[in-house]
């Protein structure tokens, strides 16, 4: 007897009616048999389906999980139905792959499900259907046999082999395939199946179980359900803990408290707490707290940390380490920093602050460090501190390019060369064996879900990592790949170049800290002052045709002709001029590149003796324009043999071969025609020029660019000729748009134009709720349209994907169609951030999807009576452009509404449906106007090289010196290398011979004594210069620098001595009541900073005192 004799009554269910039969006798043998056979009898009665109904579309991969996730899928099968064949897959997938036990409870579900779906099969193809309950008690009763692993998928293999192609068995039922389509759909008009599932206690446990077994836990070995406490605060003073879960000693690592699915598992939290106060005093050691409704899980280690939301449970090895770590994990106040990592003393204050941000509970650290400063290195010494204090084992370092990655890597591995490293791009190097993994954002994305390790298990779980640390830390990263971030529980450690006030709001709010205030910030101008990196110089320039286009009127006669043969089309149409944007996007003229090439080759800085132009990176706009100044180039200077000046952009094939020939000093290509490669993360410490062939609006970006060359780099010129400046030359007027616009123009790509057209349908949908559009059918149609658009995207979502995953709550609510009957603030709100970025488009049409923005911004904006101005002009320009290329007979044929909206006011005045007639008719059109899908252009035109401006930043001091004081600074300032000045700078004493010598300078060249008395009063003369010209650096540094080096500062003491050094450079003394004010209170009182290591701070005063001395007595 079976459950399953319904489906031998109806022949056409022959394919698949004996692998159900055969999955419930499977529970006599083993609950994995029983698990695999559920899973098997699955697809065979999903391809079933695709072979017999006419609305399947069979997609580009059919495996089961894409059957089962494609669209035409979703939209025939009751949505609690899908659930539960998502449980079957996942359950079936677990018992193939992992050397675990299923529970009997586990595979009579699967075995549920597989006859809910089997019914639901019956009752919309079979000629008579009659409903009944599944009877559990007919079930046999299970064997003690267990299958290894092996053993699963040889079975698993052996059931595969005997499918038949899906292709073939639909094109054979095409007659019966019609016929039960038709079937179906009459059953839908008046649909009365109801779908059995079991108590919401049991699918909430389902959920969690599966988690559990899916972080590797094992409900036999290490897990105790519904484990007796005593001590709890009631009557009895007991209670039961839902999940207890136990290390291989024996003791308890974790406590789960499990909500129902409704309800916030937040409201667990104190009862979850007390579960652990228990626990504690009954096992002497304090598990994690785990709360969760099923679909949302929090983790408390309150040992360490307050509560989290986190993805996923730890798996044993995991936890244990982490409660290992409560005595293992040392004190960060105290660190050793090895010098060959990290040597400079801002990198050190880094490092400590850091781990003083990680020591005071935080677990987010953003790092501003200019380009060239040593981001990497500092980022190593992080790694090496952290693992040798034993805070961090597995760390994961992740960059938005391929060499950047490769370039982390190779630099972790020659400073630490004993932690096994891991390219991920590599697919020869092992992620398992190694303790760092290096990857780009995009292959993490997809490596979350498919690594397994050698068990077969995922090895990327949420505990897996740390630390993480993230490279260019930006908004754009966080916003696009916030999924990893979520996924992963490790702490985060962000580099970014971009100057503190630029980064981003949402960056410093992902960092949980203040706007401006990163964790630790060293940037540009200070590297530049301190002598870590150099400074720049601007050479300005342009073109005539760059600044004001191709007039017509204005060309020779040999030129008009070339002009007139270049831009007239086939009916003799030409335009007057070429607007001045298309110079170097589509149209190329030789002249221009020329000119300009002329200026770089002349004006650039050299070596050799000033015989070869040094290293060069020449930003372009695009791959034509970068291979067309390549090919001037070469025809200007053939004796390089088109070997010193290459191009490099991803068209290019083997680029970083290109790439590693440039970055070696003694190897051309001396210059880089870049197109977006070279803008980042390539270290050349010998480029000297870069040149801006290109307008770029992002300030972030422009610094990015800007700081290819501002690295340091010895004997460049020769020995002892190190390099002291570089070179800009700005073709573009970059440095006058950022003088106008100080913040740039960031580009909006961290939003989709996929996000962008879901989230106007979505404030549509929200609008068209209003009372005044429920009287009009065709606006209820509208919205309806777009709600149904809406919950086709969610069904359509991969709920296996980690991504999908960490939203399972959204997923599940907004799937259903009676959520969208209304949709309030905090839906939106909810939709928005946690559905839609989650949206696939497969439009590939960019430009129709740039219309679709622009018009669904019209009509929500009319709606709410929002100004409409912007979107009109630039609708009514669009189309404009669509109007001058009436040959197209695309174009053609939508002429009538192509010339009302660019010729009227026909858009001003259009209504709702107007505006959406116009988007659909021309959305297709839009392509034939985008200027970088026009061919390239190439002409040879004498341009004209407008004036050339170049210069340092600097301040001007001006020479008229009207008073003693200026005339004592001018004189010392141009004389540090006069041995008395020199003397006082050093920290020397004076003779008194020496002393004599300045007084004849100060008193009788420069003035007299009255004039010095007037200016510094009774002030030594000698502490006077000294307070003038300030104290050396390397002296200073090496009087106090000690107390950095050997490591006994903390972080606040180290930021002390900084202001020290700095404020004693710059004035060459200091009063020891100056420590009591500003700046040296803002980091604290003396004593508060020092009082338990006042003899230390004797040692500081000792130094101190030694500098004031030598700046008043003499030798």
């Amino acid at each position: 007897m079976s459950n399953f004799e319904f489906l031998k009554q109806n022949k056409i269910f022959n394919n698949f009616s004996e692998s159900c039969i055969e999955a419930e006798n499977g529970i006599g043998l083993n609950t994995v048999t029983c698990s695999i056979l559920c899973r098997r009898a699955l697809e065979l009665g999903v391809k079933w389906l695709y072979a017999n109904d006419n609305d399947l579309k069979i997609p580009y991969q059919n495996n089961l999980s894409a059957l089962v996730h494609d669209i035409t899928f979703k939209n025939i099968i009751d949505e609690k139905l899908l659930k539960q064949i998502e449980y079957i897959i996942k359950l079936g997938n677990y018992a193939v792959h992992n050397n675990k036990k299923i529970s009997r409870e586990e595979a009579i579900l699967s075995l549920r499900y597989l006859y809910n779906f089997m019914q639901w099969i019956a009752y919309c193809y079979a000629d008579n259907f009659k409903e009944k309950e599944f009877d559990e008690s007919i079930l046999q009763t299970q064997s003690e046999n267990i299958l290894a692993v092996k053993e699963r998928e040889s079975l698993y293999e052996e059931l595969e082999k005997k499918d038949k192609k899906l292709e073939e068995t639909r094109r054979e039922n095409e007659e019966l395939r019609a016929k039960l389509t038709k079937k179906r759909e009459k059953k839908e008009e008046n649909y009365n199946f109801e779908i059995k599932d079991i108590s919401e206690y049991e699918t909430r446990k389902k959920y969690i179980d599966l988690e559990l077994k899916l972080a590797g836990w094992d409900f036999d070995t290490n897990i105790t359900e519904e484990l007796k406490l005593t001590g709890m605060p009631n009557n009895k003073n007991e209670g039961y803990a839902d999940y207890v879960l136990f290390g291989e000693n024996g003791l308890p690592l974790a406590v789960v408290e499990a909500k129902r699915t409704s309800v916030d598992p937040r409201v667990g939290q104190n009862q979850a707490k007390l579960y652990a106060d228990c626990i504690e005093n009954e096992y002497h050691q304090r598990p994690v707290i785990y709360y969760t409704n099923g679909f949302e899980i929090y983790m408390w280690d309150d040992k360490n940390y307050p509560p989290r939301k986190v993805s996923g449970f730890y798996t044993q090895d995991e936890l244990q380490l982490l409660v290992n770590r409560r005595t293992s994990k040392q004190n960060l106040e105290h660190v050793y920093v090895q010098d060959k990592i990290t040597n400079r003393e801002y990198q050190l204050e880094a490092i400590k602050s850091v781990c003083e941000t990680f020591d005071e509970g935080h677990r987010k650290a953003l790092i501003v460090m200019a380009t060239g400063t040593g981001k990497t290195r500092t980022a190593i010494s992080i790694v090496d501190v952290l693992s040798d204090k034993e805070w961090v084992k597995n760390v994961l370092f992740l960059a938005d390019r391929t060499v950047l990655v490769k370039q982390a890597k190779n630099n972790f591995t020659k400073l630490l060369p004993n932690m096994s490293t891991c390219n991920l791009l590599n697919t020869t190097d092992n992620p398992e064996e190694s303790r760092i993994v290096f990857s780009t954002y995009q292959t993490m994305m997809h490596a979350i879900d498919v690594t397994k390790n050698k068990e077969g298990n995922k090895l990327f779980t949420p505990g897996h990592f740390d630390l993480i640390i993230v490279d260019e830390a930006h908004r754009s990263i966080y916003k696009k790949y916030q999924a990893i971030f979520e996924y992963f529980d490790g702490l985060v450690v962000g580099l970014t170049a971009t100057p503190r006030n630029d980064v981003d709001r949402n960056t410093y709010r992902f960092f949980e800290i203040e706007n401006d205030v990163p964790t630790f910030a060293y940037e540009y101008e200070k590297a530049v002052k301190e002598g870590y990196l150099v400074d720049y110089h601007v050479i300005k320039t342009s073109t005539d045709f760059m600044d004001r286009g191709i007039k017509y009127s204005e060309l020779s006669e040999q030129e008009k002709e070339e002009y007139e043969n270049t831009f007239t089309d086939e009916e003799d149409n030409m335009p007057e001029e070429i607007e001045s944007s298309a110079i170097n996007a589509w149209l190329f003229n030789r002249d221009t590149i020329k000119k300009l090439l002329e200026v770089l080759m002349e004006k650039g800085l050299k070596v050799k003796g000033g015989d070869e132009l040094g290293k060069t990176i020449i930003f372009a706009r695009n791959h034509k324009h970068a291979q067309k100044i390549v090919d001037t180039f070469n025809e200007l200077y053939p004796e390089y043999r088109g070997e010193f000046a290459k191009l490099v952009d991803n068209q290019v094939k083997y680029n970083e071969t290109i790439i590693d020939e440039f970055s070696t000093k003694e190897k051309w290509p001396q210059i880089a025609v870049s197109v977006d490669m070279l803008d980042t993360g390539v270290d050349v410490p010998e480029i000297l020029n870069l040149v801006f062939f290109k307008p770029v609006k992002s300030k972030i970006k422009f610094w990015q660019m800007i700081g290819r060359g501002t690295r340091l780099c010895k004997d460049l010129f020769g020995v002892g000729l190190d390099k002291k400046e570089f070179y800009i030359f700005d073709y573009c007027k970059n440095f006058e748009f950022f003088s106008v616009n100080p913040k740039g123009i960031e580009t909006n790509n961290v939003i989709s134009l996929t996000e962008r057209i879901y989230g106007y349908k979505l404030d549509l949908i929200v609008e068209l709720q209003n009372m005044k559009y429920q009287s009009e059918e065709k606006y209820c149609e509208y919205r309806k349209t777009l709600i149904k658009e809406f919950i086709e995207e969610i069904k359509n979502l991969n709920k296996d994907s980690f991504m999908a995953k960490n939203k399972i709550h959204y997923i599940e609510l907004y799937s259903k169609e009676k959520t969208w009957v209304y949709i309030s603030t905090i839906d939106l709100m909810d939709i928005k951030e946690n559905l839609i970025p989650l949206f696939t488009s497969i439009d590939d049409n960019e430009d129709a999807k740039r219309f679709d923005n622009l018009m669904y911004q019209l009509q929500v904006k009319r709606i709410r009576q929002d100004k409409t101005n912007r979107c009109e002009n630039l609708i009514v320009d669009t189309v404009g452009e669509l109007e001058k290329l009436g040959t197209v007979p695309q174009i053609r044929e939508k002429q009538d509404l192509i010339l009302k909206v660019a010729e009227t006011d026909y858009i001003k005045e259009a209504d709702f449906w107007d505006i959406e007639e116009v988007r659909t008719e021309l959305r297709n059109l839009i392509q034939f106007i985008d200027p970088y899908n026009r061919p390239p252009v190439y002409i040879d035109i004498e341009d004209t090289l407008n004036d050339i401006d170049e210069g340092y930043v600097y301040v001007n001091t001006g020479n008229n010196f009207t008073n003693y004081r200026r005339k004592v600074e001018k004189f010392l300032t141009g004389n540090l290398e006069n041995v008395i000045v020199w003397k006082i700078r050093h920290n020397i004493r004076l003779t008194e011979q020496d002393k004599e010598n300045l007084e004849k300078i100060l008193f009788e060249e420069l003035g007299n004594n009255k004039e010095y008395a007037e200016t510094f009063g009774d002030t030594n003369i000698i502490k006077a210069v000294r307070n003038i010209v300030g104290l050396d650096k390397n002296v200073v540094s090496d009087i106090f620098y000690k107390y950095i080096n050997d490591n006994r500062l903390n972080m606040k003491q180290i930021q002390f001595v900084k202001l020290l050094i700095d404020y004693v450079i710059k004035n060459g003394t200091i009063d020891m009541q100056k420590l009591t004010e500003q700046p040296f209170k803002n980091v604290g009182e003396v004593y508060d900073l020092f009082g338990n290591n006042i003899d230390l701070f004797k040692e500081i005063r000792e130094d101190i005192e030694n500098i004031n001395e030598n700046a008043e007595k003499l030798a």
